[in-house]
């Protein structure tokens, strides 16, 4: 029952959100993994339109913080309000409180308000003054950045970085879906009803996540899985291409986002098992923002996209 509800909610979201299917997937992956998700794509793409949709589509509530260079940690995260008529303090939520994150131009936000919101997603919780609180259950951040205009703004560290189980591209649609977007926003103009769904309810998206973690992965798929990541930190034993072009390779955080990742696609596309695809197409956006390439590949105009190839490609799969 509850999958035939995400069936209808994956639906949902791809009438919503047109040509932008990869996002979609990229959404229900990151809930059904529970992890947070880093998206880069121009303006205009459906970002924020995405996350809101989902709200809509499951028991949760949503909030949009758009980061800016004079945002300060307690924009994020609340503080404390004295009270004149009880005489003390009182902690007052900031949006970091709700079920769904959105984290707008995350980059443009200096490292006081990037380590506030870190927090938030390592460790679910959010500490001001000596008092520690607890997020919600249900937690989710997509933070987005946008790749055309970069002055101005504050690189993540890598440590924020690695808390991102993914980190999708996202580019133009073509010329047949823009027709389709611009049929879309006609109807919501004439308030047209477009699409409706019964949300899913929070103890549902938990029953997911146990089966999610329940799919099966063969050993040799777990070895693969695992050599992959270790060729980022020992690139020399592959090709000395790898070798020239890694400086820092990813952490084990990398190895249990791939799995999950790898489990909750195989689920989505209706098996019990993991293939060597999920793993292959999950390694993209797993590993793009966790690998610190040399000065030489930068040299040569080469990207993390075109290391994770040569990766695929000098990496066997074991017997």
């Amino acid at each position: 029952m509850a999958k035939q509800r995400l069936d209808t909610l994956r639906i949902y979201l791809n009438q919503m959100i047109l040509g932008q299917s990869d996002l979609v997937d990229g959404l229900l992956i990151a809930l059904l993994a529970d992890g947070h998700i880093l998206v880069e794509g121009p303006p205009g793409l459906a970002k924020t339109r995405a996350i809101s949709s989902l709200s809509h589509g499951i028991e949760g509530d949503f909030h949009r913080i758009q980061f800016t260079p004079d945002l300060l940690p307690s924009d994020v995260t609340g503080t404390d309000i004295f009270r004149q008529e009880t005489g003390s303090f009182i902690f007052e939520k900031g949006p970091i409180f709700h079920n769904l994150v959105l984290a707008d131009e995350i980059n443009r936000a200096p490292a006081k308000v990037q380590s506030a919101l870190l927090e938030a997603m390592a460790e679910r919780q959010v500490t001001v003054g000596t008092t520690t609180y607890k997020l919600p259950d249900l937690f989710l951040v997509m933070a987005t950045q946008n790749p055309l205009e970069q002055e101005g703004t504050y690189p993540l560290p890598e440590a924020q970085l690695d808390r991102f189980i993914m980190h999708l591209e996202l580019d133009y649609p073509n010329a047949e879906t823009e027709k389709q977007i611009l049929a879309l926003n006609q109807k919501e103009i004439l308030k047209e009803t477009v699409a409706t769904i019964t949300p899913l309810l929070n103890n549902q998206i938990f029953e997911l996540r146990e089966l999610v973690m329940n799919v099966n992965i063969a050993d040799h798929l777990e070895q693969y899985l695992i050599d992959l990541v270790i060729a980022t930190r020992q690139p020399g034993k592959y090709s000395e291409r790898l070798r020239e072009w890694i400086n820092y390779g990813a952490s084990p955080r990398a190895t249990i986002a791939l799995m999950r990742t790898a489990k909750a696609r195989a689920w989505l596309n209706n098996r019990n098992f993991v293939m060597p695809d999920d793993i292959i197409t999950s390694l993209y956006p797993v590993l793009r923002h966790r690998l610190i390439l040399s000065y030489e590949a930068e040299a040569q105009g080469i990207n993390a996209n075109q290391v994770i190839k040569e990766i695929i490609n000098q990496v066997a799969l074991p017997a």
